[in-house]
């Protein structure tokens, strides 16, 4: 098979004798602005309210907030153990394969290909393309039409570039979270600017109206883990890192505080300039700020929430596609999407099939109905893997660890993430019910396309036409299969 200049570079680059794989591109730098620019999306600019909603005061919503970005940290420093141990891309899948077995990988990987993933997505680019639309429209509401059209194409245009090379994604995020930390920077500048005016009236009674009951106490954990989600992305390109066991937990231990740090002082700076009726009456918490503080400078808050959910989007569809790639690579998705392109050496198939169904959920008029259904799969299947990490402890003491986490913290976290999957049972039961109901519907799925072991001969060609026809469009190959001559 010929191949120009630049694809045999690429490809003697990938490996030393010429194999088709997925490159080792990402440094230190490209793992922090993965996890700050993934992290750092729309949350931050438009719902600080839901963590003051559920807890009631400026003082115990603060208290959130840092606690929120602690147990993300401990979280992430557990993923640091898993991702070192098992160095595999794919994340959660990945871990609780090796922890628990095939059937809840699949699971996992079920409820991540049709809601995880996509609806996380299409929130972020819907965000985005209301944020584009806003300065236009003023009070009134943009176009229905007109924000899923720009949301899709913006979603297209960002599997296209990740379809391209990879280099070009970590550049884009690298700018894109310098941008927006300089956006956060003045509203914490500003904010502090008041503070020190002597503007300390929000803060006289701080613990005033707090809720403790912990339903909702959990709920404004919800709110706030939302927000901070995006902590375990880097785990899920953990084969295309260079030097994983060095830099993995060296771009959670920088990144971590920083974004804690910021998502405080920015609340403080919220709190200091607005009241609290005046955030909970608030759509988008920033662009009162703004249009309170910023004068005739407030449009630009609007252009760097954008700005911020473009750079979050483009490191969710970089990093998420990678989970479906490994997913496949395993079986429990159609060969096709673990297909690698032999000039650019990306999972194309995988990014078109998960840009597809972002699609098909960025045409519902109300996907932000999915944000708790989300929140508590998510909580659900992290516990899952901190199960796995523990029983790992145990069960495969011989393996690799070059990061080891002190026993306590994957105890404390598994303990507060049961807390958090546990409580909301009784205050959203129906939300709890609807996705334990999903999760159960794999199992069927699963026992027909993968642990069926007399599949009729249809079935199999069907699959089968599915995998050529891809490999044929998209001029992809298994990944090691590919030998240049």
């Amino acid at each position: 098979m010929g191949a120009n200049t630049e694809n045999s570079n690429k490809i003697e680059s990938s490996s030393d004798t010429g194999a088709i794989k997925l490159k080792k591109e990402l440094g230190l730098i490209d793992g922090i602005a993965i996890i700050v620019g993934v992290i750092i999306g729309a949350g931050i600019f438009v719902s600080p309210k839901g963590v003051l909603m559920s807890s009631g005061s400026v003082g115990l919503s603060i208290i959130v907030w840092i606690l929120s970005g602690t147990l993300s940290m401990i979280g992430a420093l557990c993923y640091a153990e898993l991702g070192t141990m098992i160095p595999k891309s794919g994340g959660d899948y990945a871990y609780i394969h090796e922890a628990l077995g095939a059937l809840p990988a699949f699971l996992y990987m079920w409820v991540a290909l049709f809601i995880l993933v996509p609806t996380g997505n299409a929130i972020t680019a819907i965000t985005l393309a209301q944020y584009i639309f806003q300065p236009f429209w003023g009070t009134c509401e943009a176009p229905f039409l007109a924000v899923r059209l720009f949301a899709a194409a913006t979603t297209c245009l960002l599997t296209v570039i990740n379809c391209y090379d990879v280099k070009l994604v970590t550049r884009i995020q690298e700018v894109f979270t310098c941008t927006k930390i300089f956006a956060l920077s003045i509203i914490v500048g500003t904010g502090l600017y008041y503070l020190f005016s002597g503007h300390t009236e929000h803060f006289e009674t701080p613990m005033e109206g707090s809720d403790w009951e912990p339903g909702h106490i959990a709920l404004a954990f919800y709110s706030g883990l939302f927000s901070y989600s995006g902590w375990n992305y880097l785990n899920y390109v953990t084969e295309e890192l260079k030097d994983p066991y060095r830099n993995l937990p060296r771009a959670i231990m920088i990144s971590m505080p920083v974004v804690t740090t910021i998502y405080v002082v920015t609340n403080i700076a919220y709190f200091v300039v607005l009241s609290k009726e005046e955030i909970l009456s608030s759509e988008a918490v920033a662009v009162t700020f703004g249009d309170k503080m910023l004068g005739i400078f407030s449009f630009s808050v609007p252009i760097f929430v954008a700005i911020s959910t473009f750079g979050s989007l483009n490191g969710a569809i970089f990093a998420s596609s990678r989970l479906f790639f490994v997913g496949a690579r395993n079986g429990h998705l159609p060969k096709a999407i673990s297909l690698i392109n032999v000039k650019r050496l990306t999972p194309i198939p995988s990014l078109v099939f998960m840009c597809i169904i972002t699609l098909v959920l960025i045409t519902i008029p109300d996907v932000y109905v999915l944000i708790d259904f989300v929140s508590f799969v998510e909580a659900l299947f992290i516990t899952l893997s901190i199960v796995g990490l523990l029983y790992m402890r145990y069960t495969k003491p011989e393996l690799k660890r070059p990061i080891k986490v002190s026993l306590f913290l994957p105890c404390l976290f598994f303990i507060i993430c049961l807390f958090l999957v546990t409580l909301p049972c009784y205050v959203k039961p129906l939300v709890v019910g609807i996705a334990c109901g999903f999760i159960l519907c794999g199992i069927p799925v699963y026992k027909v396309t993968i642990a069926w072991k007399g599949q009729p001969d249809w079935l199999k060609r069907s699959f089968k036409i599915f995998n050529d026809t891809c490999a044929k469009l998209f001029i992809c190959v298994p990944e090691e299969e590919y030998k240049d001559q």
